[in-house]
């Protein structure tokens, strides 16, 4: 889905809040939510559980129809890696998944060989990083 999260829906993003330490999570999904508000922690209704949000400032626009505002939302599911790491995402990643580590406020984030599940790149090597496999 981060292909379909336009920069223009994200511009007004000033801050990413990470409910929980991300550096040791391959992939998160990350989805635009309508919500009530341009701060502050959503309410979560899927399975699994919420990664983090995005926070908006004050020129984020509500939606005339609605009165909500569009904000990320970053999430995984009971099935996704972290938690079944030999399960339908031992390679590959749903798409709406990115690497956390290449989002900021305002940028989309992309997917990488470590949110792919793939071999580790030369980089990764010599940093002594491993991927379950």
């Amino acid at each position: 889905m981060s292909a379909l999260i336009s920069d223009d829906e994200i511009k007004h993003e000033t801050e990413l809040v990470w409910l929980e330490d991300i550096t040791n999570l391959d992939y998160v999904r990350q989805s635009l939510d309508r919500l009530p508000t341009r701060s502050g922690k959503p309410a979560y209704f899927r399975d699994g559980r919420m990664i983090g949000y995005a926070i908006l400032g004050p020129k984020a626009k509500a939606s005339r129809a609605s009165g909500t505002f569009r904000r990320r939302v970053f999430w995984l599911l009971p099935h996704d890696r972290d938690t079944a790491p030999e399960g339908l995402y031992a390679t590959g990643a749903p798409a709406e998944a990115v690497d956390p580590r290449t989002v900021t406020a305002g940028s989309r984030g992309r997917k990488t060989e470590r949110s792919e599940g793939g071999p580790p790149s030369a980089a990764m090597q010599e940093l002594g990083i491993t991927l379950p496999l």
